[in-house]
């Protein structure tokens, strides 16, 4: 089956629609790719971010639907407001099924684009989000709280949660993810001791909209998106297909 992914180009295949395309193709899926802004960074930091023009960017989704049928998408880096609702208008129009990733902060902490981006997204795209995955810093961004702590995570998912199904995801919660879709549901796990996860939220993000395409309930979906993203934490560079491959 073939999925698409709407996100920035990382040069250095860490993250965005590389990471995204290499993702679908681990678990055995065909990945068409919509770029909406060319990025100058390495895997340590982001130093420019060129957006594309908003009718490029439709004319790319336009293009790519007009041959392929698909049913299931996500979204990255999508820049600013003006890109976010020609994206979400086109997820209208073609009836897309979307995870929104909603990039606005690096795992870091360094902002990737446009402030008015938090309004855009709870106006235009999340209400049409099947499920969104943002990490602690975008999730304080989308329900304007300060989280300090797992009790102030489960508020925001809730806050969240009001919008659409939301999963925060736990790099920054010794590896514990918390859903919320219609209850809360915290689901633990644990940290590897590794550097290597620049691009860890495409990477989840993207396996989750395998899994919905593949008929997995958002739950199972988390799920087994987690164990495939931890899998390619822990192998990186060294990882081959067949070790991705067992996670179909």
């Amino acid at each position: 089956m073939t999925v698409l992914s709407i996100a920035g180009f990382d040069p250095s295949g860490g993250a965005g629609i590389l990471n995204d395309v290499k993702t679908f193709h681990a678990l055995q899926e065909y990945g068409t790719a919509v770029i909406t802004a060319l990025t100058t960074q390495n895997i340590r930091r982001v130093e420019e971010i060129l957006p594309l023009e908003v009718e490029f960017v439709e004319k790319q989704i336009d293009i790519i639907l007009e041959e392929e049928k698909i049913v299931h998408a996500k979204t990255g880096m999508l820049y600013s407001p003006d890109i976010i609702k020609a994206v979400a208008g086109k997820v209208e129009e073609y009836e897309l099924k979307v995870v929104v990733d909603p990039v606005m902060i690096a795992g870091s902490g360094d902002p990737l684009s446009k402030s008015s981006m938090v309004h855009a997204l709870k106006k235009h795209l999340l209400p049409l989000a099947q499920l969104t995955t943002p990490n602690i810093f975008e999730a304080q961004a989308l329900s304007g709280m300060e989280l300090k702590n797992r009790e102030d995570v489960i508020g925001a998912a809730i806050k969240i949660g009001e919008i659409c199904p939301v999963v925060v995801t736990g790099g920054h919660l010794n590896g514990t993810d918390v859903l919320f879709k219609n209850s809360i549901e915290v689901m633990e796990g644990e940290l590897l001791d590794t550097e290597n996860v620049h691009g860890s939220g495409c990477t989840f993000s993207a396996a989750c909209t395998v899994y919905l395409n593949r008929g997995f309930s958002i739950e199972d979906s988390i799920l087994k998106a987690g164990e495939f993203t931890k899998k390619s934490i822990k192998y990186g560079l060294k990882g081959t297909l067949n070790q991705f491959w067992d996670y179909k």
